[in-house]
């Protein structure tokens, strides 16, 4: 396993190479200025300064290598000199953000908690539910659970978050004024009273994003679980008389989650990315709403860096989900 594992590290370097290039080359022949929306009394050679400051005057190659510089060599540095109060990346060039003028990792660290503590519950409660679900749904399948079960997916999957959402605010906040409308980012937790309020504003976006976690977990369990249910395997272990729950949990479960890890694995990056429509919806101040005020203010630095962190976190979890279906399964074999 370890000699795949390296492997599937050496395939991805080039992997992410060409995703940088391609990154980088559409946001450059995406139109927009992003000194648009600077005041029109700025005399052209001040704002011809402030493109060589950011670098714009510069060949697309250089700007390109200068890029992967500074996301690969000086960010790691200074986030190393954080932890370890070192001074490495003193004096070193770090990746400004052309809307806030500040550093874009640091930007993205001021919004990464809140996309964390909503996307990232939203996504935990989804696959927990979603996994008592699909179980009971394939093992009575036809029964009411399981005709309940998969109306309710299919409903999940069909309405998309931008109705569900507003739908959520209409009933939950506006009529029966259980939960506030807007996500406040600035409450502090120093109370039992304040603890409330934060679950309180949390609730509908957790909501909103678990619905469509359990939607689509649930059906990938249960499909799978259905196919493996049927399996000589199955029936050999009923004939030797291992008990029930023995054979849904320890074989069945055990074989049917491969598919579902593959899900669960490419789902994760999300968190990250945050849900984009529904922190807009609820004013949450994430990563998600991060990047669509980047896209408005054509802030190249802040978007292209968040797309390379996406496609990071997706190869690496693609390569973490291979490595667990071995886990899953012992006729999987690396070498």
């Amino acid at each position: 396993m370890l000699n795949y594992a390296i492997r599937r590290m050496l395939i991805a370097v080039p992997t992410l190479f060409l995703i940088s290039l391609a990154i980088f080359s559409l946001l450059k022949i995406a139109p927009g200025d992003p000194l648009s929306q600077l005041p029109p009394t700025i005399p052209p050679e001040v704002r011809a300064n402030m493109r060589a400051a950011f670098g714009m005057n510069e060949p697309l190659i250089v700007q390109y290598l200068l890029w992967l510089k500074l996301f690969f060599v000086t960010e790691p540095l200074h986030a190393f000199d954080v932890l370890f109060g070192t001074h490495f990346s003193d004096g070193m060039q770090r990746i400004i953000s052309w809307q806030s003028r500040g550093s874009v990792f640091s930007v993205i660290a001021e919004r990464l908690p809140q996309t964390l503590l909503v996307v990232g519950l939203a996504y935990i409660v989804g696959v927990l539910i979603a996994l008592p679900i699909g179980i009971i749904s394939a093992y009575k399948q036809y029964s009411v659970f399981d005709q309940v079960g998969t109306f309710i997916s299919m409903l999940g999957l069909a309405v998309p978050p931008f109705f569900s959402g507003v739908l959520a605010i209409l009933i939950f906040a506006v009529y029966f004024d259980w939960f506030p409308t807007i996500y406040n980012t600035n409450l502090v937790i120093n109370s039992w009273s304040s603890f409330i309020e934060q679950l309180r504003q949390m609730a509908m976006p957790v909501m909103v994003l678990a619905i469509q976690t359990t939607a689509s977990i649930s059906r990938y369990l249960r499909s799978s679980m259905l196919d493996n249910l049927n399996q000589d395997y199955v029936r050999t272990a009923r004939a030797k008389g291992v008990g029930e729950a023995a054979v849904v949990f320890i074989h069945v479960l055990r074989n049917s989650m491969i598919s579902v890890v593959t899900v669960v694995a490419l789902g994760l990056p999300s968190v990250f990315g945050g849900a984009i429509v529904t922190e807009q919806i609820f004013k949450v101040n994430g990563i998600g709403q991060l990047l669509i005020t980047s896209i408005y203010a054509n802030d190249v630095p802040v978007v292209q860096t968040l797309a390379f962190i996406f496609a990071v976190l997706i190869v690496v979890f693609n390569l973490i989900a291979d490595l667990l279906y071995g886990l899953l399964d012992p006729r999987i074999r690396y070498d």
